[in-house]
């Protein structure tokens, strides 16, 4: 069975904006690994991933965000996390994610909070 998923990139004030929509598990991680990865190329080092059409999130989707997020803030950049539905929320509050990256309501929300006080 594939997995629906999708990675959409924008950039806001040269913030990069990745939406995800869908299932983000082991068939559908290397996609939005790519598509972090597409951004730094592009020398974006504050991103804000919004997950509010995110129906499900497996531990190679967690893993995505752990294995960039050391790299970035080395580069003097960080990732948002942004509008998370209440199932996915519960992953993140179980693995402590609250404690390591800064989960708003909304896209504006994160790239204010970029723009107010850089990173961290």
């Amino acid at each position: 069975m594939a997995s629906s998923f999708s990675v959409h990139a924008s950039e806001i004030a040269g913030i990069g904006i990745l939406a995800l929509d869908g299932f983000l598990d082991a068939h559908t991680a290397p996609q939005f690994d790519e598509a972090i990865q597409k951004e730094l190329n592009a020398g974006r080092r504050n991103l804000v991933v919004n997950c509010e059409k995110l129906t499900y999130i497996s531990s190679a989707g967690l893993g995505v965000f752990m294995s960039f997020i050391e790299e970035i803030r080395d580069a003097g950049g960080d990732i948002r996390i942004c509008g998370v539905v209440p199932k996915v929320l519960q992953v993140f509050e179980i693995l402590g994610f609250q404690t390591l990256f800064d989960i708003v309501s909304d896209v504006p929300t994160a790239v204010a909070r970029f723009q107010q006080g850089g990173q961290g």
